[in-house]
């Protein structure tokens, strides 16, 4: 006879083996045979014991851990370091440093298990030295602090003016006109350079266009990010950003005690308090400008700050932490991956002509595109979706599962497991994409498609801007701008790399980033 608890913990894992079993995998996309992966028999593993448990996973020492990054040079290189962890122990493994246990996860098959097990509330990753400082400033909690329902409260105020196209397609105006700046800052610095056609860095100034772009939707203020004398300000603005986001990984590894030794943690605070500061800033300044319009009787017209002050959804302090997180994370996104797409154009001409021919067949004689033509340039996307499976945004993403018990492959794991999505290597699969070190957008297109290099591949093995209610809220945004920016700097220019430059590789500082400057000639087309 079973004793009850046993049975009841055996009825547990067969509902979480079922669970993870059922929506399981369209039977259209092939599934991947690399590494041991097997499928979960349900009758077998539901017998008490018969789940591993996380202290069953294989994975380094810490010595080890600290060789490959110190030693062996993976600590700006941990996109790398997946793969070869992935080698040694399979696509599931634990990693254990300083005050984390994580287990990561390299396979789509496995990532999806987590994500379909991930519950109504999902964390990403918990934040302690985020919120306290919000607890210091006595700030409200925004998207990346709070959890469970108070989030999803927030999430569903910010989604229907960001993830809706139709809604989308209102900032366009505004997008194009960053873009016609940026158009004009490329054209100024080539002519300045020695050979009238380089633009050094463009990295750095894709990476203000960005900046411009969010900002413009977010705080409805263009900040001047692309001109030639940046305002003081807004200077302070991007270093604060800067500043913060590099601080934040540093400061999380030091305990509390050493907030008064060390100082990192005034830096980083310094930095909150700079954020905070132009932020408010700005956004008291469209408050002034809307209460205005009010008292002269003025139709009140605005975008994303508008509608978030007038829906009654958010207090004005979530506001505030709300439309900062979005700029945080809604730069990066557009500016590297406009960076590598530039730069792999630049070494490809064959693939450089197909797009031109694209973007000039669809907006002939050089025509400023508009949303409705997005539709018709299927390899502008293309192209796009390549970049982004080359360099994922961010390699590796977090699931901290607190509502629920997962069961992933032959693994049992309890509450409160810290689950690392290892994007990168799953990008980088070549049972998911045949010469998956090569840059090339074909494979992207439709099977119907002239020149379609397209196949089935895992569903979970390519999700730039992840997935469920957890996915990029600037996703539309962030496409948007790269599609315009891309084709109309196609349609005026042929993008070269220099003479002799040597190639280019991606280094991890959270965010994966050019290692080196991207130099690259704009020639104008006849």
């Amino acid at each position: 006879m079973v004793p009850p608890a046993a049975a009841s913990r055996s009825s547990k894992l067969a509902a979480l083996c079922e669970r993870t079993l059922s929506g399981g995998l369209n039977p259209r996309y092939r599934v991947s045979n690399s590494g041991p992966i097997r499928s979960l028999n349900v009758q077998a593993t539901t017998q008490a014991g018969k789940l591993k448990t996380i202290d069953d996973l294989p994975g380094p020492s810490l010595p080890r851990t600290l060789y490959l990054l110190f030693i062996k040079g993976y600590a700006d290189k941990s996109h790398l370091l997946q793969g070869v962890q992935k080698g040694f122990y399979g696509p599931i493994w634990r990693t254990r440093i300083g005050p984390y246990d994580i287990v990561n996860v390299a396979s789509p098959q496995f990532i999806s298990q987590v994500i379909q097990q991930e519950g109504r509330y999902p964390v990403r990753a918990e934040l302690p030295h985020w919120k306290e400082y919000l607890d210091l400033r006595r700030r409200a909690y925004g998207l990346h602090v709070n959890t469970g329902p108070e989030w999803y409260r927030i999430r569903s105020a910010l989604n229907p003016k960001m993830l809706k196209l139709r809604e989308v397609s209102v900032f366009a105006p505004v997008i194009q006109e960053v873009v016609g700046d940026l158009l004009r800052r490329v054209e100024l610095l080539r002519k300045r350079s020695p050979d009238q056609t380089t633009v050094s860095d463009m990295a750095a100034e894709l990476y203000k266009f960005g900046f411009e772009g969010i900002s413009s939707i977010l705080f409805e203020t263009r900040l001047g990010c692309l001109q030639e004398e940046i305002p003081e300000d807004t200077l302070r603005f991007i270093s604060a950003v800067g500043d913060m986001m590099t601080l934040s990984e540093v400061v999380v590894l030091f305990p509390d005690w050493s907030r008064g030794i060390l100082p990192f943690w005034k830096r980083f605070v310094k930095a909150w308090d700079d954020l905070f500061g132009v932020a408010q800033k700005l956004i008291d300044g469209r408050v002034a400008q809307i209460e205005a319009q009010v008292r002269s009787g003025e139709s009140v017209e605005g975008m994303y700050l508008t509608h978030l002050l007038s829906s009654g959804k958010l207090s004005r302090a979530e506001v505030n932490i709300c439309v900062t997180e979005l700029l945080l994370g809604g730069v990066d996104t557009t500016s590297n991956t406009l960076s590598w797409a530039l730069y792999h154009l630049a070494r490809d001409r064959r693939v450089q002509e197909r797009l031109y021919g694209e973007v000039n067949s669809v907006c002939p004689g050089g025509r400023e595109p508009t949303t409705e033509d997005l539709s018709g340039m299927p390899y502008l996307k293309a192209v796009i979706k390549e970049t982004l499976r080359l360099y994922p945004v961010v390699p590796g993403n977090g699931r901290f599962i607190s509502e629920n018990e997962v069961v992933v492959g032959d693994y049992w794991f309890q509450k409160k497991t810290q689950f690392h999505l290892c994007h990168y290597v799953a990008c980088h699969d070549e049972s998911e994409f045949v010469d998956a070190e090569l840059f090339i957008p074909e494979r992207w297109l439709r099977a119907d498609a002239p020149g379609s290099g397209y196949y089935l591949h895992h569903p979970y093995s390519f999700i730039p801007f992840g997935v469920g209610v957890r996915a990029c809220v600037g996703k539309r945004v962030a496409e948007m701008e790269m599609y315009f920016a891309l084709c109309r700097l196609m349609q005026k220019y042929e993008v070269r790399v220099e003479e002799g430059a040597p190639v280019v590789e991606p280094k991890t500082r959270t965010l994966l980033i050019p290692a080196k400057p991207i130099n690259l000639r704009f020639l104008p087309r006849a």
